[in-house]
């Protein structure tokens, strides 16, 4: 009974981080990215959607495990794949039902607790702004380091220079031959002028 409940605890867990991880996303979006206000009450319906989906799911898993169990009851012979159940798998199909409808009985409780629901929202709000948080952070480091406190500048020196020649500079000759009304350089012709030049 207790590694059940113990597999039922698991799979709230993960389906709720589920939640969480698309609420977190829908906050990235409508917050962040079109200035709408932070509202929990307004996200409450795309909790509940995220949960109801998450135990529509497990519901899903559970009949398609119930499915499979009947379908092994009695078959004695070699397996052919992983999901080629046979009589000696029986068991574990119906301790995996079990759980599954566990999962989905659990996440159903969570649809009726606003309060839960609510816990869901600010602990992905929390993740949205940790991620905003983070990435400005990384942003600032990165383009405000000079390359003497760079320890990969020396490294990656030559793949930078690399790509100005072979993209950059590339591009703007394009452009430059463009404006002036010239035909753009084929690969040939580039590959050749790259040849004569070293």
């Amino acid at each position: 009974m207790g590694r059940n409940a113990d597999a039922i605890s698991e799979g709230e867990q993960i389906a709720v981080s589920a939640a969480r991880l698309e609420i977190k996303n829908r906050i990235l979006v409508t917050t962040i990215a079109a200035g709408e206000n932070f509202d929990p009450d307004m996200l409450l319906p795309q909790a509940r959607e995220a949960v109801e989906r998450l135990a529509v799911e497990s519901e899903d898993a559970a009949e398609a495990l119930r499915r499979l169990r009947k379908r092994a009851w009695g078959r004695h012979s070699q397996s052919h794949g992983t999901h080629d159940y046979r009589d000696k798998d029986v068991r574990n199909l119906r301790r995996r039902a079990k759980q599954s409808t566990g999962v989905a009985k659990r996440l159903r409780e969570l649809l009726g607790d606003d309060d839960r629901l609510r816990t869901i929202i600010e602990q992905a709000r929390d993740a949205a702004w940790h991620d905003v948080e983070s990435n400005i952070d990384t942003r600032l480091r990165i383009e405000a380091m000079r390359p003497d406190q760079d320890p990969d500048y020396q490294q990656m020196r030559e793949a930078r220079m690399q790509a100005l020649m072979m993209v950059d500079l590339q591009a703007l000759e394009s452009q430059a031959r463009a404006r002036r009304g010239e035909p753009a350089a084929d690969a040939a012709e580039s590959g050749a002028e790259e040849r004569r030049g070293e």
